[in-house]
């Protein structure tokens, strides 16, 4: 089995904002796959499904982004998985909205969710589906940034972001994460190029 954790904030009011955009994925993974996001489980709303053949638990941590750790290690405590068996979709402030980095292992790049997560399983050995959220220019308040709605014109991006991050983890299931990577990394450096 593998955890597809989505990194978000519970709420209505976080619903589109930067921070949520985990969430986003995961709701539109579960739909997908037919399922609701619902049950709760270790600090967290789960659903089982399967996806590209695997079986997989889709979880959004209810723990607010900067204690995601708590709910993280509780699940795979609970399903008995390492944290090879991880998947973190999460909001990425320094990729241009739009771009999509995935990562086998590292550090938090400044995410308090990652750190949180890096903290409670004492290891960076998880993939993490990077999104980038980042605005065009520096905001003046990071924080008030993430935690504001998307903005009309942005809602297009982000739609297309969400689908591409969902197929980005229908490959990593499908063909490995090195395939992965190969193949969506390759836009963001074309990209930012």
């Amino acid at each position: 089995m593998k955890l597809i954790v989505g990194l978000g904030n519970p709420g209505y009011e976080y619903y589109l904002t930067p921070h949520n955009i985990g969430f986003m994925a995961v709701d539109r993974l579960a739909e997908i796959c037919g399922v609701d996001v619902s049950r709760r489980q270790a600090q967290a709303l789960v659903a089982e499904t399967q996806l590209e053949g695997e079986p997989v638990l889709l979880a959004k941590p209810q723990t607010f982004v900067n204690l995601s750790g708590l709910a993280v290690a509780r699940l795979l405590e609970a399903r008995q998985l390492t944290e090879r068996d991880l998947m973190v979709l999460v909001d990425d402030v320094n990729l241009p909205l739009g771009a999509l980095r995935i990562r086998a292992q590292g550090s938090a790049g400044g995410h308090n969710g990652l750190k949180s997560i890096l903290g409670a399983l004492g290891s960076e050995g998880f993939l993490r589906v990077r999104m980038g959220v980042g605005p065009d220019q520096p905001p003046e308040d990071l924080v008030s940034y993430v935690l504001r709605p998307f903005g009309e014109p942005d809602l297009e991006a982000v739609a297309g972001l969400v689908d591409q991050a969902v197929e980005a983890a229908r490959v990593i299931l499908r063909e490995g994460p090195q395939k992965a990577m190969t193949r969506f990394n390759r836009r963001v450096l074309s990209e930012e190029s």
